[in-house]
């Protein structure tokens, strides 16, 4: 069977000017990375058919600045997650729309949310009253953010703890250790010091991990991305481009999206989360395996969803996460199956999966410098999300 994404290249990126609290308008960040990303596929911005982005800086700019009109190509959240309008540009493509489109995501910092005073002579919240659900019912249907207000109720104000919810959880079941975590942070922290772009590269031991402070346990002040502000643009082309691509094209070869059934807590597989479904479905597209992966690009908005993920990919199994990260050699740009090469939202910088992409793209070109594995990876995955949100990419070259 054919699927759309076969029909699609990956045939440029671009990133902007990288930092924390730099002041630079997001339309000047995202006109840098875009600028960059067309020139990079070998095109003219009159080349440039589609456009989407998860709705930063306005489609309406971008045409304006690059004087065209280029049609909206599926902006916003889909069943791909942040990675949607990249899998909805491949449909594009596929199917004539476009020839040609450029995406972006732009990024830049935010302030905190105010906690609202609970009234604590209500009935306890469905978080609460989840964990008391009779054996053999099933949770009631909720879709990916359905059950935010809930979360709120039970005085769980943002994503780090909601997460943490997910993460205590697989500790009980499986042992995973918060030293296990600590690995990913390292290893990530280790990659950043290649990285002249990242945020944070001054190096890291366990010891300063495990003595950050603690944010929402289990995870701490290193366990969570690292804001900044920034852009990151890729064009998505049409296959039969690849010829004229003045890089090495970028093939997609499956993508896997999930539409957040069970939102963030009500899923049957607790602490599993979308990435299982996203991860299900991108295998099913292909002939390829995980044992063909030669490079993981993997979302790390906290330590834990990593482990997710290389779990929901079949990388490892169940429970065995902790255990494949530990000690970092396994996941080394040297080792077995090197792991967020670029630093990761850790100690890059958060930049919403984006820069994972552009880090895949880079590494399966082999023009990633100085953290450049030792072979230039042929298969790799770049997957994005937690919670009810979750998209991945296979990509290959």
């Amino acid at each position: 069977m054919s699927y759309f994404e076969k029909d699609a290249i990956i045939s440029g990126i671009g990133i902007s000017r990288i930092g924390r609290r730099t002041g630079i308008p997001g339309r000047e960040l995202t006109l840098e990375a875009v600028r960059t990303a067309i020139e990079d596929a070998g095109l003219a911005a009159a080349d440039i058919d589609g456009v989407a982005t998860l709705g930063d800086t306005p489609a309406a700019e971008v045409n304006a600045a690059l004087r065209i009109e280029a049609a909206d190509c599926g902006s916003g959240f889909g069943t791909g997650g942040l990675l949607n309008p990249v899998i909805s540009a491949c449909r594009a493509v596929s199917e004539g729309h476009a020839r040609h489109v450029i995406i972006y995501r732009t990024i830049q910092m935010l302030g905190g949310t105010v906690p609202v005073k609970q009234d604590e002579s209500a009935e306890p919240p469905p978080l609460a009253r989840m964990f008391d659900t009779p054996e053999g019912e099933t949770p009631p249907a909720v879709g990916p953010m359905d059950d935010v207000n809930d979360l709120v109720a039970a005085q769980a104000y943002s994503a780090s703890n909601w997460l943490a919810l997910n993460c205590r959880r697989h500790m009980e079941l499986y042992g995973t250790t918060k030293e296990q975590l600590g690995w990913l942070a390292i290893n990530s922290r280790r990659n950043a010091a290649l990285n002249p772009l990242a945020v944070y590269r001054e190096p890291m031991t366990m010891d300063d991990y495990l003595g950050a402070r603690m944010v929402s346990e289990p995870f701490g002040l290193l366990d969570c991305d690292v804001p900044i502000d920034g852009s990151i643009a890729v064009v998505v082309s049409a296959a039969d481009y690849a010829k004229d691509c003045p890089h090495r094209a970028v093939k997609v070869e499956a993508v896997g999206g999930s539409d957040g059934a069970g939102g963030w807590f009500h899923r049957a597989d607790y602490p599993k989360m979308a990435s299982a479904d996203a991860a299900a479905q991108m295998w099913s597209r292909t002939d390829l395996t995980p044992a063909d992966l030669q490079l993981a690009e993997l979302y790390d908005g906290f330590t834990f969803l990593a482990f997710a993920w290389l779990e929901a990919l079949g990388i490892c199994g169940d429970g065995e996460a902790g255990p494949f990260v530990e000690g970092a050699e396994r996941i080394a740009l040297d080792g077995a199956l090197p792991l967020n090469t670029y630093g990761g939202q850790l100690s890059a910088g958060r930049m919403h999966g984006y820069w994972l992409l552009h880090e895949t793209c880079l590494q399966l070109r082999g023009e990633a410098g100085e953290r450049q594995t030792p072979r230039r990876p042929e298969v790799a995955v770049a997957a994005v999300g937690g919670g009810p949100i979750a998209g991945c990419m296979l990509l290959t070259c």
